[in-house]
């Protein structure tokens, strides 16, 4: 009798331990800054992976901006309460590879879960941007952008302007043609740009196989310095700066601010992310096509690709097994092609694989949506000088460029000044990384 009444109790208890592990799934968190559609698509893309399985459960919280979440993780991890996954910008991946000890690899954490893991199936920028110099890759990419212009269709045509693709404008001298036929039409923006330091420095750099800093833009080591003093830079912001004194391009504001002034229907030319994509589908009443980054056709090499933007998600140290299992398991999740795809196809970032690309291709998705592809077809050639801007302290130095070209477009400084400026601050920014990681 009392062996059959611990037999049941051992029975009750194994059915009630198992039903607890049914009900408690291990619990992951991801630090996050997606707002807005975006944020939407995050919430989405969560509640997938949950549905997809019962072993884990991520809950995914917005904690502000990209400067917020990045700055909220790191200090988060020194008081030993990082998420387990923190959604960092491209600019802040050098900050993250020198944080040691914050990190675990990507390929280390999905081998040692079991899972297979193929880096060599990404597109080159993608890959080359998030790897060390051994090819190891180090964060999961997980919003990869890149720079791209939008047209609004509807101003064109209201100005007498082509709207068929090939009579678009791709050379900045065209830019400014066009710019110049939409305000003579009445228009009081007729261009502008996002993320001045990334799309007019960064991406500008690349875009034209010039050197943004030396080293191969930071990737050869941390004694990098910035190189945006040439000829071909001087040039460009010095175009810029006559062209804001014409009223041809209007600066409406730092980071992604000049997003809504296009969508909005306020300016007619925006230069800016990918991500934008579906922002401009949700709110845009007018038509509208994505084009490639415009360039000097007078410059050897031009076009080459663009700079990689976005964020990629980073597994933070110091868990359990058990989380880090599950962090593995949402990016297996996540590698598969499919989900790439569907991912790439709602937001406007890019496929981050070339199985991602075919199954959009195969889907018709670029026909019904001329354009859509521009972003991924500027990022399939790379080069050293072009595979991107991989510096510490990036973040900062693109602050002060927002803070030293501000006084060109409100005349208080020249382009030659404002550049002289960028060097000097921003080098001692490279200093000071170079100094805290040696």
């Amino acid at each position: 009798m009392i062996r059959k009444t611990v037999v049941a109790a051992l029975s009750a208890a194994c059915a009630l331990s198992a039903g607890s592990a049914l009900a408690a799934p291990t619990e992951i968190t991801m630090w996050h800054a997606m707002a807005n559609t975006l944020g939407d698509w995050v919430a989405d893309v969560t509640k997938q992976y949950n549905e997809s399985q019962n072993e884990c459960r991520l809950v995914s919280t917005y904690k502000g901006s990209y400067d917020q979440t990045m700055t909220s993780g790191i200090a988060a991890h020194r008081a030993g309460r990082s998420p387990n996954i923190l959604q960092v910008f491209e600019v802040g991946t050098a900050t993250m590879m020198f944080s040691k000890g914050a990190v675990v690899p990507v390929g280390d954490l999905m081998e040692k879960a079991g899972y297979e893991f193929h880096p060599e199936e990404y597109i080159p920028a993608v890959l080359g941007y998030y790897s060390t110099p051994d090819g190891r890759m180090m964060s999961y990419p997980f919003n990869s952008s890149t720079t791209v212009l939008y047209l609004n269709l509807t101003k064109f045509k209201n100005a007498g302007l082509p709207t068929e693709t090939d009579k678009l404008p791709r050379t900045w001298k065209q830019i400014e043609e066009a710019a110049r036929a939409l305000k003579k039409a009445g228009e009081a923006c007729p261009m502008t740009t996002s993320w001045m330091g990334w799309a007019q420095l960064e991406s500008f750099s690349t875009w034209h196989n010039v050197e943004y800093a030396t080293l191969n833009n930071g990737f050869g080591g941390t004694a990098a310095r910035l190189k945006i003093d040439s000829p071909l830079h001087q040039r460009h912001i010095e175009n810029l700066e006559r062209m804001a004194k014409e009223g041809l391009f209007v600066y409406k504001g730092r980071g992604n601010q000049a997003d809504a002034t296009f969508y909005s229907g306020e300016c007619a030319i925006n230069m800016g992310s990918s991500g934008t994509l579906a922002n401009i589908r949700r709110n845009a009443k007018f038509e509208y096509m994505t084009m490639p980054l415009p360039y000097y056709d007078d410059v050897a090499d031009a076009p080459l690709n663009t700079a990689i933007g976005g964020a990629s998600l980073w597994a933070m140290a110091g868990k359990p097994d058990a989380q880090n299992r599950c962090v593995a398991s949402f990016f297996h999740f996540l590698s598969d092609p499919k989900i790439q795809a569907e991912n790439h196809m709602r937001t406007g970032y890019l496929p981050v694989t070339q199985k991602a690309f075919e199954i959009a291709k195969e889907s018709g998705y670029y026909e019904k949506n001329p354009g859509a592809d521009v972003a991924v077809k500027q990022m399939l050639k790379v080069t050293e000088k072009s595979r991107g801007i991989r510096l510490g302290y990036l973040p900062n130095i693109r602050t002060i460029i927002d803070e030293e070209f501000e006084k060109i477009w409100s005349g208080q400084a020249s382009a030659k000044d404002a550049i002289a400026a960028v060097m000097r601050r921003g080098n001692e920014q490279l200093a000071r990384f170079e100094r805290v990681t040696r």
